[in-house]
């Protein structure tokens, strides 16, 4: 079915409702050749617990997409508050997006050092969805060093605060 013939609402009003959706960023990575490659999403989640799964969007014509299709592997770094530039560093077009930054390799993916999580995970289906492609994954190896997260709202970065006084 071709996506582009759908009926749906005026593009930018779409876009508006969205920016009122404050969703997670993390750079998703992969090696192909021992060289690095990453870029910026906004759009992942969990999916499973039993067994530990995870969902990524990447765009159709993304170069990781291409690689992660090649390798079946990727990692995901979970950014925190204080990352954005590197979040925008990432959401560039280009090579040097890995120039500055302190990465090292665990589970023989590229992991970004400062990432207040990491997840190594194994493609398990590639499914179409519109403009994107949806990556469910088997997740292999999770690790976190909680603190606040770098979220995106209203399109600029910010972080979650809790509630005053919730319970955890």
């Amino acid at each position: 079915m071709d996506y582009t013939t759908q009926p749906g609402p005026d593009p930018q009003a779409f876009r508006d409702v969205m920016a009122e959706v404050c969703t997670p960023v993390a750079v998703v990575t992969t090696a192909l050749d021992g060289v690095p490659h990453g870029t910026t999403v906004g759009a992942f989640m969990s999916l499973s617990l039993s067994p530990p799964m995870v969902v990524v969007a990447l765009d159709r014509s993304s170069d990781l997409l291409a690689k992660v299709r090649l390798t079946r592997r990727f990692g995901i770094n979970v950014l925190g508050m204080s990352q954005d530039q590197l979040a925008a560093q990432f959401a560039t077009k280009g090579k040097a997006k890995f120039a500055g930054v302190t990465w090292s390799v665990a589970d023989g993916l590229p992991k970004l050092s400062e990432a207040i999580g990491w997840l190594a995970c194994k493609a398990a289906a590639f499914q179409d969805g519109g403009d994107h492609v949806l990556i469910s994954a088997w997740v292999q190896t999770a690790t976190a060093s909680p603190a606040a997260p770098l979220t995106y709202h209203r399109r600029v970065y910010g972080t979650h605060c809790g509630f005053v006084g919730a319970s955890s």
